[in-house]
């Protein structure tokens, strides 16, 4: 592979393949959150309950997604990771085609399942090639890069589906050759899959990286020995992963039920409800993600260490009072100014999670590591935030027009015990970074 006289690869040869890599992580959120959009007619078709949706948006989904991430992550430390990935961009696009064949929720819930688990192969895949392709210096910008595939994903499946919705929802059915008659709902699930297909192609033309080692890291290190250094450092491993996954509570939870909120509270079709989270995710959470990924670069220029920390302090803080405040406002042009700087907080701190985590973790690890983050993150995140809020609004409300108060609970407690465990990771972080710089310069010196 083409390198710099430095060891690290050409910065266009870098570029491109972060630039695939966002491309991939855009369509794996279309995939992924297109579901949220569609809780009106499936549970129409189905006869499922808000409970039973949030189970197959988040649980059904992140139980797979990051089980699954850890043997995949062990993998992708030790295989070819462009490969990896091209396999399951393939894999999690027909599984999402599937979903636009089911007919119960068991054949629902088996085709998310499936799309699980060939998304789980991502970012743990992205991670290592980007620590690999990139000085920590310019870790934050090259991370955020990628994590910019989230707020854009996002917000082109809450933009750009609820539109689809709403063009096919002019017939109540459609025929297919092969496969029969099919509802509008489920041919939004084929158009979305079927691009996958040739991104799966695209990825291959990216090169392989030259994996990196630290000095007297061993070449392959097992799961086991990773969690074993992580259980060693539980303090900062702990502390930190859990406030990205609290904060990641606060976008999870507005893709799905803050677009009910606009559209049972304040009557919006779903294409208008869509429309205004979508902006919000997709153009400003774009500009948060990029600024957080920035910040992070220039902190940590600056000296400070814990930059990435202290992006995620900065956005826990200001999500907490915003947050509440768009559900419980009582007007609907307050509430959708409010998702302008929600839209920006909620992408602000997850490049800057990406690059903390890899600085922290030895670049044989990483993979593995990332998997581990990204399952607590994504368990919580994903699985548990939505399911709780379904829960508030049919066991302890038991009435659909409650959903916004529900979404104010559940994001303004994450939001605020976010803040409170990025400050207390804050110190931990930086004695860690110290100790990590010490023990490279020692082993340099003994080689």
């Amino acid at each position: 592979m083409t390198q710099t006289e430095q060891g690290w690869p050409r910065s266009t040869v870098a570029w491109y393949m972060v630039g695939v890599m966002m491309v991939a992580y855009i369509l794996s959120f279309i995939d992924r959150v297109i579901l949220g959009l569609l809780v009106g007619p499936i549970r129409a078709d189905l006869g499922i309950s808000d409970t039973q949706m949030s189970l197959l948006y988040g649980f059904v989904f992140a139980i797979f997604y990051t089980l699954i991430g850890v043997p995949i992550a062990w993998a992708i430390d030790r295989y070819n990771r462009r490969n990896i990935i091209a396999a399951s961009v393939a894999l999690w696009s027909l599984m999402t085609i599937l979903c636009g064949v089911a007919r119960n929720f068991t054949q629902l819930a088996f085709a998310r399942i499936g799309v699980a688990i060939g998304e789980a192969a991502l970012s743990p895949g992205a991670y290592s090639m980007v620590g690999d392709s990139f000085p920590e210096k310019r870790l934050g910008r090259a991370l955020s890069v990628f994590m910019f595939g989230l707020p854009v994903g996002v917000g082109l499946a809450l933009i750009i589906g609820g539109f689809v919705i709403r063009a096919v929802s002019g017939s109540p059915e459609y025929e297919l050759p092969f496969i029969g008659t099919i509802r509008a709902w489920q041919l939004v699930f084929f158009i979305v899959g079927l691009p996958g297909l040739l991104l799966a192609l695209w990825i291959l033309t990216i090169r392989e990286p030259v994996r990196r080692m630290r000095p007297g890291e061993m070449e392959n290190i097992s799961i086991p020995a990773t969690v074993a250094y992580m259980a060693r450092r539980w303090r900062v491993y702990g502390a930190m992963i859990l406030g990205f996954a609290l904060l990641g509570m606060v976008m999870n939870v507005y893709q799905i039920w803050g677009v009910q909120f606009f559209v049972r509270v304040h009557d919006l079709p779903i294409s208008a409800a869509g429309l205004r989270l979508g902006i919000a995710i997709g153009v400003f959470g774009t500009a948060g993600i990029l600024m957080g990924g920035w910040l992070t670069d220039r902190w940590r220029a600056a000296g400070h260490t814990d930059a990435g920390i202290l992006v995620g302090l900065t956005a826990g803080v200001v999500l907490a009072p915003l947050a509440v405040w768009c559900m419980l406002a009582g007007n609907l042009i307050v509430s959708t100014l409010l998702l302008v700087p929600i839209g920006f907080f909620t992408s602000f701190p997850f490049g800057a999670g990406a690059a903390a985590l890899v600085v922290l973790t030895p670049p044989r690890m990483r993979a593995q590591a990332s998997a581990i983050y990204l399952l607590i993150v994504n368990l919580i995140g994903l699985g548990l935030a939505p399911f709780i809020t379904a829960l508030i609004t049919d066991r302890w409300y038991g009435d659909d027009l409650a959903v916004g108060k529900s979404v104010a609970w559940v994001t303004g407690a994450a939001a605020l015990i976010a803040s409170v465990l990025m400050m207390i990771t804050r110190p931990l972080f930086r004695a860690e970074v110290a100790a990590v710089a010490t023990a490279d310069r020692q082993a340099g010196r003994s080689r």
